[in-house]
């Protein structure tokens, strides 16, 4: 128990992707909720099932400035994913996961919480090691197009472990593997996300290079049990921990699968690949197992076929279907 009568959690981004699921989970579990975000990629739509509870509140603000409030947990997961949206504004993207790591870690010194920030497998980079443990420094093009994002994550778990050094503030590092599942953005450039809606909609189905670069992919559920765990550990441990599934999934076959889960009848389209686009991705979760006793337990095939029926009744897929059958007409 904190300092309230139900611990009071932060989640930055919490209209999110995965922060709309942490914060779902959190209640559940019996916290008090505080979801901020500056809605650039978060949506409503996401949390409006959260609204009615009395333990859950809304704040809308951009962390790159200072917040004030009080609580025992900071889960940082605020800033553009996807390299549609972080590439859109680099500056803003690097401004997020820096000023914003400076003000949420200002905020955790001053009430004393525990802090968790959640980092990328992108500060990988393109590794020259496979699978990816966490003692690799990564093979990172700081001046590249996806800079912003790799560079910025980088800095952001130096800050992090900076203040734990300096002032003692309890920290905890997950370095989240690629994620999927309901409420993905139909349109964040993401490959899961691509590939359903290519598919829902029969559209040629995008992949970029040759298709063998390979992704490990990550339920939702799964992702955030691992974010949980990571919280609720002693504060001995730090991270960083990589959270992801050690499956590796060529971009081909995930394409494939799709295509048959969703009863498709795209076609594969290939164009070149984008530069410093990863052509290995795997995590060994072999800490995350140790410390958390956690492991992935949602095969890809449910994963995938859950995903689908989200995006099915998606009103970006409603929509296109109407105007196919109207253009039919």
């Amino acid at each position: 128990m904190g300092k309230y009568d139900a611990p009071r959690v932060l989640v930055t981004g919490g209209a999110g992707f995965l922060g709309s699921f942490l914060c779902e989970r959190l209640l559940k579990d019996g916290n008090e909720v505080i979801c901020v975000d500056n809605f650039y990629t978060g949506r409503r739509d996401n949390i409006a099932h959260l609204l009615a509870q009395s333990r859950f509140e809304v704040i809308r603000h951009d962390i790159t400035f200072p917040l004030y409030v009080e609580i025992d947990q900071i889960y940082n997961l605020a800033c553009p994913a996807s390299p549609v949206h972080y590439q859109r504004d680099p500056v803003q993207t690097t401004k997020t996961s820096v000023h914003g790591a400076i003000n949420m870690l200002g905020l955790a010194k001053r009430t004393g919480a525990k802090i968790l920030q959640a980092s990328t497998s992108e500060v990988y980079g393109d590794p020259h090691i496979h699978p990816q443990r966490e003692s690799y420094w990564g093979n990172v093009n700081p001046i590249g197009p996806r800079g912003c994002y790799d560079e910025g994550k980088r800095c952001a778990e130096t800050l992090f472990f900076d203040y734990h050094r300096q002032h003692e503030l309890r920290i905890k590092v997950a370095r989240i593997f690629n994620t999927y599942g309901p409420r993905m953005h139909h349109n964040d450039g993401r490959v899961v996300s691509n590939f359903i809606v290519q598919a829902l909609r029969g559209e040629p189905i995008t992949i970029y290079g040759s298709g063998v670069q390979t992704r490990s992919f990550c339920y939702v559920d799964d992702l955030i049990d691992g974010l949980v765990r990571l919280m609720n550990t002693p504060d001995g441990l730090t991270g960083p921990l990589n959270l992801g599934n050690p499956v590796e999934t060529s971009v081909h076959e995930l394409a494939e699968q799709i295509i048959r889960l969703s009863g498709s009848v795209s076609q594969i389209n290939y164009r070149p690949l984008p530069q410093d686009d990863p052509v290995r991705r795997r995590p060994d979760i072999s800490l995350a197992a140790d410390a958390l006793r956690w492991s992935p337990a949602i095969s890809l095939t449910v994963g995938l076929t859950r995903t689908i029926e989200y995006f099915r009744h998606h009103p970006a897929i409603r929509a296109y279907a109407k105007r196919s059958t109207v253009a039919a007409q």
